[in-house]
């Protein structure tokens, strides 16, 4: 892996100003992505992980949307700092996207070969021809059986597992550097997810890009990621090699949602569960975010919010106790 950062994010804040209020949807993320990595950024709905990539992409609607602070880093170039005619070189060329739901990003009523020959066409110099071999070629990367067939359908036409790797043909038609790929197995059956995580790392392998894998799912950042990113209210609570935050985690939301995961060895046991819920964006509590939920909370967290610290040699928490939640793994005999 490159030593080079591709995308460097610094104190990135990107917020929402309503009628209600100003909703602080991201507020102070860092995180950096080296070429040929995969960066996983984890957390429940709601805590600014979809905003971070559409920032990052320059997605953000404004008004209400608009990113008050910080700098997103591409090879370099500070990307908040550019105009829509130069985001639009960069957008399915240099950094590409696949979004949450194939079905309602796909144009119904164009056939898929036009949706991927549109980016083909934007950032080649190609002719149409040349360009419908190329959407035919990526069609067969992505494994879908008779392509010279379905690129002159529709989406309707196609599963939702095909309709997903059509995305991916989309967003990979270009060679880009970086893929953002966000919630890409949502709505997925698992033997399809499982099929689209293992494409996914195989187009990574041979196209030597670096992946941002946005998801809920702590068994999928599992499968793909290298480094993780754990989001909670809009802020980075923990940083981590996948293997380290996976085996020994730092901070006392990611060790809530790593023991509320089945496991076949509890049999019938209750789930465990983080208790309360998140915690309204208009009315954030003051200190450390999780005080509300958190059974180590003190008065200090309920005052003072904690930063994203080194605890150990590249891993990151923010909070105040890392000790108290040290001790509670000793006692239940947890790593």
């Amino acid at each position: 892996m490159s030593k080079e950062k591709l995308i460097d994010v610094n104190d990135l804040a990107t917020y929402f100003h309503t009628e209600e209020g100003t909703v602080k949807a991201v507020d102070g993320v860092s995180f950096e992505i080296y070429p040929g990595e995969t960066l996983g950024i984890v957390g429940e709905s709601g805590c600014g992980k979809s905003v971070t990539s559409l920032s990052i992409m320059r997605l953000i609607e404004s008004p209400p949307g608009k990113i008050e602070n910080g700098e997103i880093l591409f090879n370099g170039k500070d990307l908040t700092k550019l105009n829509q005619k130069q985001m639009r070189k960069i957008r399915g060329n240099d950094i590409s996207m696949i979004f949450q739901e194939p079905m309602t990003s796909l144009n119904p009523v164009y056939t898929v070969g036009d949706q991927i020959m549109e980016a083909i066409l934007i950032h080649k110099d190609v002719s149409k021809k040349e360009a419908r071999q190329e959407a035919i070629d990526m069609l067969t990367k992505v494994g879908i059986p008779l392509p010279e067939q379905r690129v002159d359908e529709y989406p309707h036409q196609l599963s939702g597992g095909m309709r997903q790797r059509v995305m991916i043909a989309m967003s990979l038609s270009c060679d880009p550097q970086l893929l953002i790929a966000d919630e890409p197995t949502t709505a997925l059956d698992v033997t399809i997810q499982a099929q689209i995580l293992e494409l996914m790392n195989s187009l990574k392998r041979q196209f030597g890009m670096a992946i941002m894998m946005i998801t809920h799912d702590l068994g999928v950042i599992a499968e793909v990621s290298d480094r993780v990113a754990v989001m909670y209210a809009g802020k980075v609570v923990e940083y981590a090699d996948v293997k380290d935050l996976y085996g020994d985690p730092k901070h006392p939301y990611t060790w809530g949602l790593m023991y509320s995961i089945p496991h076949i060895e509890k049999d019938l046991e209750r789930l465990e569960a983080i208790p309360g819920n998140v915690p309204n964006p208009l009315n954030f509590p003051e200190g450390c975010k999780f005080n509300t939920r958190c059974q180590f909370a003190t008065d200090k967290c309920r005052v003072d919010e904690p930063e994203l610290e080194e605890v150990e040699e590249g891993h990151y928490s923010a909070c105040w106790h890392v000790d108290k939640l040290e001790e509670q793994k000793a006692k239940q005999g947890r790593g």
